[in-house]
């Protein structure tokens, strides 16, 4: 057989292989653009969430425990209610190809249940946002959150409870993923006190690169308790990442530590955190966003008469990393004997930021629907510290706190 025939028997093979090689590059192409953020050393975030889950085996806890009968993809839902806005944010698990992108609000009104609002599902994150204007607050009425014919969340939104004495708030933070239980006794003893209002104030999520599935993780855990009174949730170091966080604006933070100020992970990972954990809250007064296009959610919520400013005590805030001087191991402890305050008190470094100061000062005078204010952030504006870590690290002062 001479190479010419040879070549033309094998025509056939090579375009096979070449059909196949562009096949594959265009496979392993959709598989980067389906990674919404590759990390900035190249770390894969949120990878058991990916859209491209239902392509691989599950190797870890979190992988598997996002794939849910298909009855049970609507995982819960939150929602506030202030000045005849009603913003609600449904969390779904991870959808499979060729599943409705779509879910559907309902109310019910006396016996039968009636479609308000569609809203679509926003990946990655897997949320879908509802914003349902005016909205009467005086009678407490039944909901569900739909997905497909048989995926269903129900809860009650509560009336305000304007005639109560007395208004109960939960208050809870630090939901360690050391534990992978359920909260049973948490929740069971949370429905007894059946408070008017939750407060979630951060580290729902310590699963640094996975966010989402570390935030259904959380919510399955509470749900029980989540669906029948509104919910404040704000993320802190921990949900966006990091070990620690002065957001500093929205600059880009130069390690996984955050003490120069700013972000570590990309933008786009922090604005889901956002949108999945604070979008149901109450419009901001300033909304416009930090830099890198990092969503602001420093904002107002009355319930029962209080009137609660829910502050991103950290968004704004500098980072000490160059900008005062080291009085410890690290930027922001301080073991110096006999230091002095005023030190660290620096012309030009910023705790809440001019406009989150400027909301502060006109919701202190603006006493409309309130008897009482109260002040809701990640850190309490105080200084108080022992030991970090072990006995021998006993600090003077740790920066991460707000005083």
């Amino acid at each position: 057989m001479n190479r010419s025939s040879s070549l033309k028997r094998l025509a056939p093979f090579w375009r096979w292989l070449s059909w196949r090689a562009l096949f594959c590059f265009l496979q392993a192409a959709d598989a980067v653009a389906d990674a919404p953020f590759p990390g900035p050393r190249g770390e894969q975030l949120d990878l058991a969430s990916r859209a491209d889950l239902w392509e691989r085996q599950p190797t870890n806890f979190l992988e598997k425990f996002v794939r849910v009968p298909r009855d049970q993809v609507v995982a819960f839902a939150l929602y506030t209610h202030d000045a005849g806005v009603l913003k609600m944010t449904a969390q779904l698990f991870p959808l499979q190809p060729g599943e409705p992108r779509e879910v559907r609000l309902e109310f019910k009104q006396g016996r039968q249940w009636r479609e308000v609002a569609r809203a679509p599902v926003v990946y990655p994150g897997w949320s879908a946002h509802f914003r349902i204007a005016p909205r009467d607050n005086t009678r407490d009425v039944p909901y569900r959150v739909r997905h497909g014919d048989a995926a269903m969340f129900e809860g009650l939104i509560r009336k305000d409870p304007r005639d109560k004495n007395e208004i109960v708030v939960a208050s809870l933070s630090c939901d360690s993923n050391a534990d992978r239980g359920d909260r049973r006794e948490i929740v069971e003893k949370l429905l007894r006190q059946n408070p008017d209002l939750l407060f979630f104030a951060g580290d729902q999520s310590y699963d640094h690169r996975e966010h989402t599935a570390a935030w259904l993780l959380w919510g399955r855990r509470f749900r029980e308790v989540l669906k029948d009174r509104p919910v404040v949730t704000i993320p802190d170091d921990h949900d966006i990442g990091q070990g620690n966080v002065w957001g500093e604006g929205g600059i880009v933070a130069d390690s996984e530590a955050g003490d120069s100020g700013g972000y570590f992970y990309p933008a786009e990972y922090i604005q889901m955190v956002h949108r999945c954990q604070t979008s149901h809250l109450p419009d901001p007064p300033d909304p416009r966003p930090v830099a890198q296009n990092i969503p602001v959610y420093f904002t107002r919520l009355r319930v029962g008469g209080i009137d609660f400013a829910i502050l991103a005590d950290r968004q704004f805030k500098s980072g000490p990393k160059g900008k005062i001087p080291q009085m410890g191991p690290r930027p922001d402890h301080i073991r110096q004997a006999g230091y002095d305050p005023n030190a660290v008190d620096l012309p030009g470094l910023q705790l809440l930021g001019e406009r989150q100061m400027a909301f502060v000062e006109a919701w202190g005078q603006d006493w409309s629907g309130a008897v009482m204010k109260v002040a809701l952030s990640q850190t309490a504006f105080c200084g108080a510290v022992h030991l970090h870590g072990d006995k021998t690290n006993r600090l003077l002062a740790d920066l991460d706190c707000n005083g």
